[in-house]
């Protein structure tokens, strides 16, 4: 039986060792915008994802045990 993803994850991981080695042969002012250029994106894709979790109701409980705790005295005053 043959992996139905077996070519895209080829694909993908060529594109992905294509994409390290010109990350590797990039001058230290452009691996400096590269770098601050991921990290805007990194927190974008995470800020999206948090959003999901929140309005799928994934971190409903969380947030039921943070307000939760200081009603029960498992908090103390700063």
């Amino acid at each position: 039986m043959q992996d139905e993803h077996a070519g895209r994850y080829n694909t993908v991981m060529g594109t992905v060792k294509e994409i390290v080695e010109a990350i590797r042969g990039l001058p230290p002012s452009e691996l400096e915008t590269l770098r601050a250029w991921f990290a805007e994106f990194d927190a974008e894709v995470w800020d999206h994802e948090m959003e999901a979790d929140v309005a799928a109701g994934r971190l409903d409980h969380l947030a039921e045990e943070a307000l939760r705790d200081p009603r029960e005295g498992r908090c103390t005053d700063l």
